[in-house]
Formats: C-alpha cells, structure tokens, sequence
C-alpha cells in the first residue's frame, strides 16, 4: 500500500507570536499561533510544525505554554523545535504536548543527541532539522537559524543522522525559503535517495504543481509550507483536491 503524502503547515514563533520571513531574514508578525493551529486542523493539515526560531532560553517558558496553547487546538500530530540540547529540553517539550522533537543547531554540535533522545522517546519522536543552502556543487549545513555555514555536506549529515536514531528529516531549502517559486527538488531527492525515513521536504512553496513537483521529482513524503497558507494563498482541502486529481495519495477529513 501507498502511504498518504503528507501536507504540513509551519508555525515559526518568537516569543508569543508566529512569524515569517524571506531566506530566514525580514520577518513580519503572521498571527497567534493557538488560532493558526485550530484553523489548519479545521482545513485538515495532516500534521504541524512549531519552531522557536529565537531559540533562547530567555523564550523557553514561553515556547513551552505556546506548545500548549496549540496542543489544545489539535487533533493530529504536533512537532515542535528549536534550541533543545539535551534529553530534559526534549522532554519538556513533549510533556507539554508535542508528539515529536526537531534537533537542529545543538546536534551537529553534538551528534550523540540524537542517540540520547532516539533511546529514551523512540525514534518516531525525533526528527533532525538541516537548512541547507547550495554552495558550488553541493549543499551545506547551515546552524543558528541559517546565519552560520557548517561547511558538512548535507546528504552526509542526513545519512549520519538517520544511522545514530533520527526518524524523519526535515529539510529546509535556505535558497527557496520564503521565495515562493517553488520547492527545490534535486536536494530533496538527493537526501530522500541516500535514507530510510520519511523526508519532509520545505522551503519554496506556492502553487499546487510545486507540491506535485515535489511529491514525484522531488520523492518527498511530505511537504511543509508556512506563508501561503497564513495568507490564505493556497487552501490545504484544494491543495489536496488537486494532489488527488493527479494520482497523489492523500488524506482527506472523515
């Protein structure tokens, strides 16, 4: 059986507030993300994605009621991030309601991370988040919310993540994030070729064939988008009228 292509939509929050931007750059205020969350469980989004893109522990007390503001709105999968270093940070998070963890900055600082979360919550919990950005003829690493260069070669890192227990990768174009022209389909399927879970493809999206693009080209298992459903620009119960229409498998609302 063909399993169902996912469509996730992406709240990025400082402080109490979602936020959006262009490359990771030029935010702008795009609502509370209690209300985003209960009308994208309404359109029937199959999953979402919280990140605290401060990621400080100035905002941690913050992040953690925000995470339970929105686990109050949901009847599907939450996935929240954004500065967890340790096994405690995870665990805080999940017990105020999320279903999965995102590791970013702190494990490529510390690979063993990964290996610490995976034993104690299950690798279903942990998702590795690389924003990768093309340099020359490959894509690099970027950490601290896209402001410093690695220099790790993406594919590498996806393949060392998935082997010490992450479940699932959430790959994020810096190239095509916020740009709306489309998400980028050779790093997508260069990652999704070289691992064994699921690759959740970001960064780029606007128009129904991107998602189409990225569902065949790109051999995602799902996509997450953020500004065009906050501004209304792609309704997730077309987006997935259209997937189905052209031989995607998706999910509709019961």
């Amino acid at each position: 059986m063909t399993l169902a292509r996912r469509i996730i939509p992406c709240l990025d929050v400082d402080g109490d507030r979602v936020v959006k931007g262009v490359n990771f750059l030029t935010l702008r205020d795009a609502g509370d993300p209690a209300r985003l969350a209960a009308c994208y469980n309404a359109e029937g989004a199959d999953e979402l994605v919280v990140l605290d893109i401060a990621a400080s522990r100035d905002h941690r007390p913050t992040f953690l009621e925000t995470i339970r503001r929105v686990a109050a709105e949901l009847a599907i999968p939450l996935t929240a991030g954004g500065g967890i270093r340790s096994a405690e940070d995870a665990r805080s998070v999940l017990r105020a309601g999320a279903d999965k963890i995102t590791l970013n900055t702190a494990a490529m600082a510390r690979p063993d991370l990964i290996s610490e979360t995976s034993l104690e919550f299950g690798a279903q919990a942990v998702v590795l988040a690389i924003d990768a950005k093309g340099v020359g003829d490959q894509w690099v690493v970027m950490v601290r919310g896209g402001r410093d260069s690695t220099n790790r070669d993406a594919i590498a890192w996806a393949k060392q993540g998935v082997a010490l227990g992450a479940g699932e990768i959430l790959l994020t174009s810096m190239d095509r994030d916020g740009t709306k022209s489309g998400f980028d389909t050779a790093l997508t399927a260069a990652i999704s070729s070289q691992v064994s879970v699921p690759v959740i493809a970001s960064g780029g999206a606007k128009l129904p064939d991107h998602f189409l693009e990225i569902f065949t080209s790109g051999r995602a298992d799902a996509a997450l988008a953020a500004s065009i459903f906050h501004d209304g620009i792609q309704p997730i119960g077309q987006l997935k009228e259209f997937l189905h229409a052209h031989g995607i498998p998706v999910r509709f609302p019961c």
